[in-house]
């Protein structure tokens, strides 16, 4: 007796189900479920369930580390990318960063500009210091799949730029951002969309930021940076900066045009030292010190809506065992546990403020010096 051949729309709920099962799969064993089965294989790489398992990922679970090896005579800069989860990290810091499973070597001209659904955007850079150009490509990186895009057409550049990657859902891409100011003070911004052929000029800039290392940081759609409005010549000295000068720019990227990000209505006066912008479990954060006694952090509870910032946090530099603000390098559980660089190099304050407490931990990740990010595993591979 033969078996009945399956019905067709049997056949297509079968793959239904299967779908809706793997995509609460996390993405490292999913990827290894594609040798089950052609059809599973199939199912896994198609681009509806990509998005679909990117959606029902778990957010704020994984942290990308980027580790730097400090240059020493004779030998090139190492770098490389580390993943952990939060739980592992704030456990036990310096394993989480040692788990060499999780490593994946970087080129040595590499730099990480950003992080977003699961991929790593690269800037590789090409310095000319006779004339104070520098060349630059962009690239992203999905290290779960080893995905690696194209080069992006490359980008002549004063050496003053800032970068910030993120996604614009309008349009289903993926988009890199360098903002450059040059030697009169005039701010710019070039947009590449990844898969395309030319960068894109976009309107003038209103204010330029604090460092070229400060990344935009996405959320909702848009990155967003903490400058200044145009100093004189682009230069500037922080004792000479006032209040009306501080501003958050906000740059769409669905319609490459930028808008200002009022400051909290509670800061009525300069910071002693130059403030911190960041998004931290999607949230947008503002750090600053208060007379150079305190740290204050600020959260905006619903991105775009100016009256939604409120006050987080303020603890005395004293409760924290330190003489001066120390540079905010994340936040988690919600708003509730501050890690904060101390004051020797491989030194981090964590600060929980459900109880008050306050934990200095050493992290010595082989003498790197680290960078973290924000990071969610996925399949995605864009064209």
């Amino acid at each position: 007796m033969h078996m009945a051949a399956q019905h067709p729309t049997a056949a297509v709920l079968l793959c239904e189900v299967v779908m809706e099962i793997l995509s609460w799969v996390p993405a490292k064993p999913v990827t290894r479920l594609k040798l089950v089965c052609k059809s599973w294989n199939s199912i896994i790489s198609h681009p509806h369930f990509v998005k679909l398992h990117l959606h029902r990922s778990s957010k704020n679970a994984i942290l990308l580390f980027t580790l730097t090896q400090p240059l020493t005579l004779g030998e090139e800069r190492k770098q490389s990318i580390v993943l952990s989860s939060v739980e592992s990290f704030i456990q036990n810091p310096s394993s989480a960063l040692d788990a060499q499973e999780n490593h994946h070597s970087l080129h040595v001209q590499d730099w990480v500009s950003g992080s977003c659904n699961g991929l790593v955007c690269l800037a590789r850079i090409l310095y000319h210091p006779n004339n104070h150009i520098c060349d630059i490509w962009f690239r992203l990186l999905n290290p779960l799949t080893g995905f690696i895009s194209e080069n992006s057409p490359c980008l002549s550049v004063s050496m003053h730029t800032a970068f910030g990657f993120g996604y614009d859902e309008s349009s289903d891409s993926y988009k890199v951002v360098t903002v450059i100011r040059d030697s009169s003070g005039t701010v710019t911004a070039q947009v590449y969309s990844f898969g395309g052929s030319s960068w894109k000029r976009a309107n003038s800039f209103p204010a330029f930021p604090f460092s070229v290392e400060d990344n935009g940081h996405f959320i909702g759609g848009t990155l967003n940076w903490l400058g200044l409005r145009n100093p004189h010549g682009g230069a500037y000295d922080w004792a000479d900066v006032t209040l009306d000068m501080l501003m958050i720019v906000s740059f769409d990227l669905k319609s490459d045009t930028n808008k200002q990000i009022l400051l909290p209505k509670g800061i009525d006066e300069i910071p002693g030292q130059k403030p911190t912008l960041g998004v931290w479990e999607n949230s947008l954060y503002l750090l600053h010190d208060y007379k150079n006694t305190h740290l204050i952090a600020w959260q905006m509870k619903e991105f775009g809506d100016e009256n939604s910032w409120t006050q987080l946090l303020k603890i005395s530099f004293h409760h924290l065992g330190v003489e001066r603000l120390l540079f905010p390098e994340f936040i988690f559980e919600n708003g509730n546990i501050f890690m904060l660089r101390g004051r020797h190099r491989f030194e981090e304050v964590f600060y929980d403020r459900r109880d008050n407490s306050v934990k200095r931990v050493n992290i010595l990740a082989n003498n790197c010096y680290f960078d973290i990010f924000d990071y969610v595993e996925s399949l995605i591979q864009p064209c």
